[in-house]
């Protein structure tokens, strides 16, 4: 499989373009607002524990400040950045044509998925390396779990990268990017909601939907518990996103 080629191709349109530095700077800034914001309240509480002894021993840093951190960057990657990775991936090249040239060589409709795919999870993994620079200042100040830190960011990458995969689906069924990265968010919005009413269903249905949540199997990530179920959901749902992708390429060659 040709893969190499395709990601070097797509890693250096991401560069040569404004999307990967309006995407890092968009995510960046934000981010550090949000972390600026959550640190400088946990400090507010921290100094008023000094006067409330059992008030300090409930304060814990990972707990008070990464964990809404967590919380915050899967929510900025629902809303706006994953739709904007992926949106040009296929649509792009659907809507100048260069999708059939590309689909005409020799190369695999999976080497061009996978290719693309990567080339995507790599700038994701990008953003999220940035982001280590916060529970890095933590530990100027305080003491971090850092096992509740790393199940955190384990947590953050298999979202993302199914994500990232259904970015890639709705970008290959349409010839507008605005129109995927449109769907893309639809669809990430309903997997994010479609636990809130689990509760209210009750069940069978309601474990169904309460397993078909994302945000449901990230929250024990964020709490440091790793738990193979959630493991095997994002696998899961990365998989099927990636599948469904690549028999929309192989229906676009039955077609010619």
């Amino acid at each position: 499989m040709k893969v190499w080629p395709i990601f070097k191709k797509e890693m250096r349109l991401y560069f040569t373009s404004p999307v990967a530095y309006v995407v890092l700077f968009i995510f960046l800034l934000v981010m550090g607002y949000f972390f600026s914001q959550i640190f400088y309240y946990y400090s507010l509480a921290s100094m008023q524990s000094m006067m409330n002894p059992g008030m300090a021993r409930e304060l814990n840093v990972t707990e008070s400040v990464m964990r809404p951190l967590f919380t915050n960057i899967a929510i900025i990657l629902l809303l706006s950045l994953m739709p904007l990775v992926t949106m040009r991936l296929f649509a792009e090249e659907r809507q100048t044509g260069t999708i059939e040239l590309l689909l005409t060589y020799p190369v695999r409709d999976g080497a061009v998925l996978v290719g693309k795919y990567l080339a995507a999870l790599a700038l994701y993994a990008l953003l999220l390396a940035l982001t280590l620079v916060y529970p890095g200042m933590l530990a100027f100040f305080a003491t971090p779990e850092w096992g509740p830190i790393l199940t955190g960011y384990l947590g953050l990458f298999l979202m993302g990268a199914a994500f990232l995969a259904v970015g890639l689906l709705a970008s290959s069924l349409t010839t507008n990017q605005i129109v995927a990265a449109v769907v893309t968010f639809g669809i990430l919005l309903l997997f994010w909601v479609i636990g809130w009413s689990a509760e209210n269903v009750g069940g069978t249905m309601g474990r169904v939907l309460a397993h078909l949540s994302i945000l449901d199997h990230f929250d024990s990530f964020s709490k440091g518990v790793l738990d193979t179920k959630d493991i095997v959901y994002y696998v899961n749902f990365t998989v099927v996103a990636l599948f469904l992708t690549l028999r929309s390429l192989e229906s676009r060659r039955w077609k010619g």
